[in-house]
């Protein structure tokens, strides 16, 4: 059983690779909290065990379930001819929320299958109001069936602005359309991305400001290919999470390693568009609290499997496997403001786990593209099960008429 329990801050340096392993490890639960965890022998002569009922997992591994800290699973919207902003837009108002929300359930679904309990899902249809509150309807709708699922609105200012005279839509943002999110608590985080760096310095303060004081929390995408005032804006405007730094510098990892926001690493993105990948090791070595996602896209990225993300992360950013686990649950928690709750095996915390068809945690770096999830809880409720592989009689199959 990887319990990753430890310090309340997020992971860094050699706390990655502190799993706390209880080699006959059990875990008790009611009413979707944890009360207990501990050596098996300690855990079921405690009172409240002999009226509990036992889920065996003999030969398998026990670990926290799955946080995948950033997706966008709803925008651009499947079927989209195009993955673009404008053209994205354009698909969200010919789909119906109704249908939005039937195409997003498969995807959840299939990340429960697969492990994940908590993750993130974000807008990004810029300066677009009906589309943006659709995805964020949709997402509140989705929000506990059958994971957790928490949103951010992302902003993605275009390329040109400047900061003498900020566009329309980037004033609308500010004044108008994150406090009609906050009062319709639709979202926990404002994410800022720009396709120019002179674009994030002009615009960032304001935006961040405007979030902040709403409650909102604040997050950066750090995409390009010059990522450094991404970096530093982030870390100035004490940015929850920075994110995908495929191109970051030693004094850019230097800069996070001193500060608190989680770096969230994505490498499927990299994976899936040829590209480069984040130096996962030298942030690692740098002191910097490090996250890993799948940055699901039903265009971009079409991977939902935190698994691969945790192998690729060990073949191609040199991490262990156990930095990859601790980067995969708790730091993911910590870059959605949600540690207190998830992440992690501890007393009061949610019941959210996975138990692996392996003995070894390190299987996980070694299988890719295999689903090695024997049984998914949520709230200590059992949401998936390994499906049985049966011949089924093929009048099973027919149409009755």
């Amino acid at each position: 059983m990887l319990t990753l329990r430890g310090s309340r801050a997020p992971r860094r340096g050699s706390e990655l690779n502190q799993l706390n392993i209880i080699p006959d490890g059990s875990i008790l639960v009611r009413d979707g909290i944890v009360q207990e965890v501990g050596p098996t022998r300690r855990v079921e002569n405690l009172g409240l065990a002999r009226q509990a009922i036992e889920v065996s997992a003999v030969g398998r591994v026990v670990m926290p379930g799955f946080v995948d800290s950033h997706t966008h699973m709803l925008f651009p919207a499947p079927g989209a001819p195009s993955p673009g902003i404008e053209p994205g837009a354009r698909a969200l108002h010919g789909v119906t929320a109704l249908r939005l929300r039937a195409l997003a359930r498969p995807y959840l679904e299939s990340m429960a299958r697969h492990g994940t309990t908590t993750a993130e899902v974000k807008t990004g249809s810029g300066a677009d109001e009906s589309a943006e509150l659709k995805i964020l309807r949709v997402a509140a709708e989705l929000k506990q069936e059958p994971i957790s699922l928490l949103a951010t609105v992302l902003f993605r200012l275009r390329a040109g602005a400047g900061e003498d005279a900020l566009p329309l839509e980037q004033r609308w943002v500010c004044d108008e359309f994150l406090p009609k999110v906050w009062r319709r608590h639709l979202a926990r985080f404002a994410d800022l991305a720009g396709e120019d760096e002179s674009d994030i310095q002009g615009f960032a303060a304001q935006y961040f400001q405007s979030a902040r004081r709403l409650g909102l929390g604040c997050k950066v995408h750090a995409d390009s290919a010059n990522p450094s005032e991404a970096v530093r804006v982030g870390v100035a405007h004490g940015a929850v999470g920075i994110d995908h730094l495929e191109h970051v510098t030693e004094g850019d990892a230097a800069l996070l390693g001193r500060a608190e926001s989680v770096a969230t690493l994505l490498p499927a993105a990299s994976f899936h568009a040829q590209g480069r990948f984040a130096p996962g090791r030298a942030l690692i070595d740098a002191g910097v609290a490090v996250a890993l996602a799948t940055n699901f896209n039903p265009h971009h990225t079409p991977t939902f499997s935190m698994q691969t993300v945790v192998a690729l992360a060990c073949r191609h950013m040199d991490l262990t496997p156990a930095e990859a686990i601790s980067a995969a649950t708790i730091n993911g928690a910590h870059a959605l403001g949600h540690a207190a709750h998830v992440g992690s095996l501890e007393l009061g915390k949610s019941a959210d786990l996975v138990v692996l068809n392996v003995s070894d945690y390190r299987d996980l770096a070694r299988h890719f593209g295999a689903n090695l999830v024997h049984m998914t809880m949520k709230r200590g409720e059992v949401i998936y099960e390994q499906d049985v592989v049966a011949p089924r009689p093929v009048e099973d199959l027919r149409p009755a008429w």
